[in-house]
């Protein structure tokens, strides 16, 4: 199938996604707890440190931008009373099997694999777990699983970060799919749009590079709808 051929065919669907992202409607924490509990709730999220954000070479300015409404959110969820938030962060050996595919990034002690200064100036960062991690999965993480084990009150975990195809991605559909395997009913994740993003690459600037290029406005959008198709909860916003 030609380009012309593959796009007319796919426009319906494509302008299906578009308008169903649009209709999008924000949340309230309060909506999202059980029997009016905050406990019930938790916030997991992934890479949002300096390597992504603000420097090195996978840095990305689109996913620095969800750097504030990920904080306001933490914000708004501490001072309804959510005390479950964990960050799993990239912190690779120098060696990392990964780099094959990616650039050398957020290397172990470099200032790429810290935390971003936004959350580092939260009064109750020191109360915010954080998770080590060597892959895209947050899930294959030491610990990740004895974490959310110990948490069985949490009934609603909201979902942050980036990059929404790639890590995001995976984290979202492992809760997902963990609760599903293991018949946990009741179980529900939430993926705020504001609060995610992924990396443009343009075509041509990849072709140069000599590397694949990365559409973010589409991938974006498709790696939503396949969220929402496999049972997570795709809200424009979480509010106080």
């Amino acid at each position: 199938m030609d380009t012309d051929a593959f796009i007319a065919n796919s426009k319906p669907f494509i302008g299906w996604m578009l308008d169903w992202q649009a209709k999008l409607q924000p949340v309230t924490l309060a909506s999202l707890s059980r029997d009016n509990s905050p406990r019930s709730i938790g916030i997991l999220s992934v890479d949002v440190i300096e390597g992504f954000c603000t420097v090195g070479p996978l840095a990305s300015p689109r996913v620095n931008k969800i750097v504030e409404p990920i904080t306001q959110l933490f914000k708004d969820a501490w001072a309804y009373g959510v005390r479950d938030i964990l960050l799993t962060q990239d912190t690779h050996p120098d060696d990392a099997v990964e780099f094959a595919n990616y650039a050398p990034h957020c290397i172990r002690g470099t200032v790429e694999s810290e935390t971003v200064a936004a959350f580092k100036a939260l009064p109750f960062f020191d109360e915010i777990s954080v998770l080590p991690k060597n892959s895209i999965n947050s899930g294959f993480a030491p610990g990740f699983s004895e974490w959310i084990a110990a948490r069985p009150k949490v009934k609603t975990w909201i979902v942050v970060g980036d990059c929404t195809d790639l890590c995001t991605h995976q984290l979202a559909m492992h809760m997902r799919l963990w609760a599903n395997q293991h018949q946990i009913r009741g179980i529900r994740v939430v993926l705020p749009v504001n609060t995610v993003d992924t990396y443009d690459l343009p075509v041509q600037t990849a072709t140069e590079l000599g590397i694949a290029p990365h559409d973010a406005d589409f991938l974006h959008t498709v790696f939503l709808y396949n969220m929402m198709q496999n049972g997570i909860e795709v809200v424009s916003a979480v509010q106080a």
